[in-house]
């Protein structure tokens, strides 16, 4: 299993995620992930097989294994085949992680707590006393505790609506979503100190705001593609249909335009979106951005107060 692990943290490695950020190769050396998986579920022939580290069949276990330590999402928890939960990419586990900025001190709010690793990962860099985590569903959150127990770490796990926070802890100078939501809730600027940042995913990308007040926070998107469960209770942004007349197939396709789609769904039709993708040369996600302001959301290109802004809420 170290030998695994090893491999894999250099895997992250290779690819720069820990770059100017050593101490989060350190916790992921330490932090063992087969403790936060000891089953999941990968992909077979008309549906889902179970894969875990106690099958008899020693190939099997090997296989559990190899899947633990691979750089890929597991699918951990499913329902009638709908994906509850899962344990994200650990190379974008990891990068979300060092693009969170955190600093010895300070104390983080994680919504979704998953498996636990990521709280593990946390609460090794940080401390335990600095760490919570919430999720809805208390099957998540009791597995999360065992898992994090075996680990030695002891975070505080919180079973609620993570779209309201954990005011307990409160106030966080980071706040870290691992679901997706259609919306910045007003009570993560509230719980979060003036200057403080919230990394979470929005459409397909992941946006990193700074806070400036309980009711106002900006920044702008990272340019990686993010794809997360949606936070429970709520629905993913949509992007259209891929068929939309006017747009052409290739276009409909390329990852960056379907960006832009799902950032603006509602706000902008397949052929507006079009317009905005030609006349602005293909834009990057790095060029998108969110403004919470009073009760609004507003998604922008390039200048939050320039001609391109869209009222999301």
């Amino acid at each position: 299993m170290a030998r695994a692990r090893g491999r894999l943290v250099r895997d992250i490695a290779d690819q720069g995620v820990f770059d100017g950020e050593p101490e989060w190769r350190e916790a992921f050396a330490a932090v063992p992930r087969h403790l936060f998986v000891p089953s999941y579920f990968g992909p077979s022939a008309g549906g889902w097989r179970r894969m875990w580290g106690e099958d008899p069949d020693p190939g099997r276990r090997r296989s559990w294994l190899e899947g633990v330590y691979t750089d890929t999402p597991l699918a951990t928890r499913l329902r009638d085949g709908e994906l509850l939960s899962s344990s994200s990419q650990p190379s974008l586990m990891a990068r979300m992680l060092a693009e969170l900025r955190v600093r010895d001190g300070d104390r983080v709010l994680e919504i979704g707590a998953g498996t636990g690793w990521n709280a593990a990962l946390l609460a090794y860099r940080l401390g335990s006393a600095h760490v919570t985590t919430v999720d809805l569903d208390p099957d998540i959150t009791d597995s999360a505790r065992r898992h994090l127990d075996a680990a030695g770490l002891h975070p505080h796990v919180v079973t609620g609506d993570g779209a309201r926070g954990c005011r307990a802890d409160a106030p966080y100078d980071r706040i870290l979503a691992t679901c997706a939501l259609d919306t910045v809730p007003r009570p993560w600027l509230e719980q979060t100190r003036p200057g403080g940042l919230i990394l979470t995913p929005f459409a397909t990308g992941l946006v990193r705001l700074t806070v400036h007040g309980p009711d106002r926070a900006e920044g702008r998107f990272l340019p990686t593609p993010a794809y997360f469960v949606p936070l429970r209770g709520t629905e993913p942004r949509t992007a259209g249909e891929p068929s939309a007349k006017g747009v052409a197939r290739h276009v409909l396709d390329n990852e960056r335009f379907r960006f832009l789609l799902t950032l603006t769904a509602g706000r902008l039709t397949p052929a507006e979106a079009l317009e905005v993708w030609q006349r602005e040369h293909h834009p990057v996600r790095e060029r998108f951005g969110l403004t919470a302001d009073a009760g609004t959301l507003t998604a922008w290109l390039d200048d939050p107060e320039g001609p391109y802004r869209w009222r999301l809420t």
